[in-house]
């Protein structure tokens, strides 16, 4: 499902502290389990390690800078290989990635970037592109309402404050809608990315909003604790209000085929086999892309319906 795209190419290869003849040693910082994309990409990465042979250290953050920082520091301490980890915000981490340069074990940021300016600190990034899902979710909604000039009034549920998905899912559909005046995004806020804080946000929504025509979910799991919203308030997600998510899951792909949701944009989780790849290369003193992206569709009713059978997440 994945696909390695080269969107810059460089970086002078790495050395950790084994060799090609030893296991390799992987540090991994996770976010948490705050979603069923993040529990996806946990067992994603876990079995990608078990069946290349990679002895992963793994370490759950609880969605706290502060775990991934100490974790981090663990790693360097354990001289393991090689670290990876998907940054729970985006800012805050040049001193922590020095300090694994300087102990010369290489860094892979997985799912999230980070804002560094000095770009050796870490060997490569694999993920998708976020700004393009909000410019996906914004160009179905100019699609839908293609040729009306009432005004469309918009709720968004953002991710995690000072993520990168959240910072940039915001960007690429405002981006994208702010040239249409009838769009207007009359309440955002975060939703941490969980199922039971959408809810709670999409409730005060409702209450300050009586009349909201779309919701823009930065991801699934808050868009399904909206819908719980919706339908607590006697209105019909789908319906009464459109609804767009990002991300894919097996339950927001359900909510999409039953017509509760109207459009999602695909952020595949499964970037366990590639990480593993790119470690050995890292490892190996190889160079490696600076940038690798997944490759990501859209999803309507009718593919959603088609592509559930299959699905792994």
């Amino acid at each position: 499902m994945l696909i390695a795209g080269l969107a810059a190419c460089g970086g002078d290869g790495g050395s950790g502290s084994g060799s090609s003849d030893d296991k390799i040693t992987m540090g991994f910082a996770q976010v948490g389990a705050e979603s069923g994309w993040r529990t996806a990409n946990t067992k994603s990465i876990q079995e990608a390690a078990a069946s290349a042979g990679i002895d992963l250290k793994f370490s759950d953050a609880q969605q706290k800078q502060e775990n991934q920082i100490k974790a981090i520091r663990s790693y360097i301490t354990q001289r393991v290989d090689i670290i990876a980890f998907s940054p729970v915000v985006e800012s805050g981490w040049d001193t922590v990635l020095k300090e694994a340069k300087d102990a010369n074990i290489p860094v892979i940021l997985t799912d999230r970037a980070v804002d560094s300016k000095d770009t050796s600190l870490y060997k490569t990034f694999i993920g998708s592109d976020f700004i393009i899902e909000g410019e996906r979710a914004g160009e179905w909604l100019k699609k839908e309402y293609e040729g009306k000039t009432d005004p469309v009034n918009i709720v968004e549920l953002q991710g995690t404050t000072g993520a990168a998905p959240a910072n940039d899912r915001k960007e690429g559909f405002a981006k994208v809608i702010g040239a249409d005046p009838k769009f207007k995004v009359i309440a955002s806020q975060t939703g941490d990315f969980t199922r039971a804080k959408g809810k709670e946000v999409m409730e005060a929504f409702l209450k300050a909003n009586p009349k909201i025509d779309v919701l823009y979910a930065h991801n699934d799991d808050m868009g399904l604790g909206a819908i719980e919203a919706i339908e607590a308030a006697g209105k019909k997600p789908g319906v009464d209000i459109r609804i767009v998510t990002v991300d894919a899951v097996k339950d927001g792909m359900q909510a999409l085929a039953d017509g509760k949701i109207n459009y999602i944009v695909e952020c595949s989780p499964l970037l366990g086999p590639q990480l593993m790849d790119l470690a050995k290369k890292v490892v190996a003193g190889e160079s490696v892309p600076q940038r690798v992206l997944t490759e990501e569709t859209t999803f309507t009713q009718e593919q959603a319906k088609a592509a559930l059978p299959e699905r792994k997440y």
